[in-house]
This record gives C-alpha cells, structure tokens and sequence, in this order.
C-alpha cells in the first residue's frame, strides 16, 4: 500500500483494475480476508484425485479449480468439466483449464446445467451465486457428491450498510444455511457436512473497496465511483484518520450426497 496517496489517484487506480476471474493477488497489502480453516482448495483436490467426472460449477476465471487440479495430480477425473456465464471469465478459464484437460462450457448461471442426467460423481463450487439443488441433483451420479464453499447470509453487509444504509431482515437472512439445507434435502440430496464461519476483512485504502465493489458486482448493485462519490471520498478520509475498515465475510462448507439407488 503507498501512503499519503490523493483520494482521486487511489480511486483511479481502483477503477482501472481488470476485474476477470476469481485472483484477488491485487489486494495484497491493501486488504486481506481470513481464510476459513476447512481449505477448501486443497480439500477440493483430495476428492478429485478419487473423482471419475467432475464438474465445477461458476468456475470463475478457473484458477481455484486449476490449483485444486494440481493438489490431485497425478490423479485426476477422467472427464472434467467447468460452466461459467460470464464472457470474460469464460475465455480465462477455458485458456487457464483446457492445457489441463479440462472442457469449459459457457453457461448462465441461471440455466439449466447443459450436462446429460446422472453425468458426474462429483460436483464443485466456490461461491455460486445460488445453488440450483434440482440441477446439481440430476447431474450427479447415485453415491455422488457436491462439495462447495457458498457466501454465507450477510456477508461483509458492514461495507454494504456503508453504501446503501441497512438492509431489510430477508436480505439478512439470505442464504441461510439452514434454508439451503432444507432446499437441499427438498431436491432429494443428503447434507452430510455442514460448517458455518465468520472472518475478519480489513480495507486499508479507498481503491481496494473501488476494485472490490467492482468486482464482487452484486454487494452494491450498480456501483459506480461518480454514484458514489461523496461516500467513497468520507470513507477514505475515514481510513486516512482512523485506519481499515474492518468489515465480516460469512463462508459455509457443503458436503452433500446423492443417495445410491
């Protein structure tokens, strides 16, 4: 992070970064989330290296699949698969995954997974918008498994309140886990693991919350530096007098099966 910068050279340079894929390398020294203590790539890759066909749902730019296929070499799936709705990220992750065997299929994140019945054994996601339980259910095998990290309910809302003041008890409430493992099980799948944290985030200069608002789209819907200009410039004389913002990410772990006919 350089210190003393101006408020309009920090919100330009946030406003510049690329914001394709799921590599948040940018952020270092200029904001820093604790990681849940399940680690969920590595994990990921343990069970590809026992997996036949694999799918990976919302792969983003493809590079936590990429990483969990370098923990399960020299194992690895038969088939592997990844869907991604996003026209960027899907040319990332198809030049990051095809070297690794890897068929990257361009897919809305709102649309039926364009997979045959009973395809995969195993089925990934790190932050999927929302799971489709009923697709997830036909796609895997009987005996098969879905393992994902989801955003938790409320999620870093203290830089969300920030911007768009308090939220309404059903935005709160959202992605429950306890509601997503009842949909779960609605959808004829068994939740074997479920595991719940809440870690510390810290913003410590305005253009890591500019690239962050960019890039995570749906926290502040619309955000734009001229939309929010005033709040952004308080906040960054906030952190300038006062130091980070601290705010509370919510991630949960999903281990969920398909029962054997």
């Amino acid at each position: 992070m350089a210190a003393h910068r101006s408020f309009e050279d920090l919100v330009t340079e946030g406003a510049a970064v690329p914001t394709e894929g799921w590599d948040f390398s940018w952020f270092e020294g200029r904001a820093s989330e604790a990681r849940p203590s399940w680690g969920y790539a590595v994990s990921a890759g343990e069970r590809l290296a026992r997996a036949e066909a694999a799918l990976d749902i919302q792969t983003g730019g493809g590079e936590v699949l990429e990483f969990a296929l370098g923990r399960a070499a020299p194992a690895r799936p038969v088939l592997a698969a990844a869907t991604e709705g996003w026209p960027p990220n899907v040319a990332k992750a198809t030049a990051l995954l095809r070297p690794r065997g890897v068929v990257v299929v361009a897919a809305p994140d709102d649309a039926p997974l364009p997979f045959a019945d009973e395809t995969f054994d195993l089925v990934l996601s790190r932050h999927p918008v929302r799971p489709h339980w009923a697709q997830i259910a036909r796609v895997l095998r009987p005996g098969g498994t879905y393992f994902a990290q989801h955003v938790g309910p409320a999620s870093v809302f203290e830089l969300v309140g920030y911007f768009l003041g308090p939220q309404p008890a059903e935005v709160r409430t959202a992605r429950d886990p306890e509601r997503e493992r009842a949909d779960a099980e609605a959808a004829g799948l068994e939740v074997a693991g479920l595991r719940a944290e809440r870690l510390r985030m810290e913003f410590h200069d305005i253009a890591a919350v500019v690239h962050f608002l960019r890039k995570v789209v749906w926290m502040v819907p619309g955000f734009t530096v001229a939309a929010y200009e005033p709040r952004l410039r308080a906040l960054h004389e906030r952190i300038e007098r006062q130091g980070p913002f601290v705010a509370h990410s919510t991630r949960q772990l999903f281990d969920v099966r398909k029962p054997a006919h």
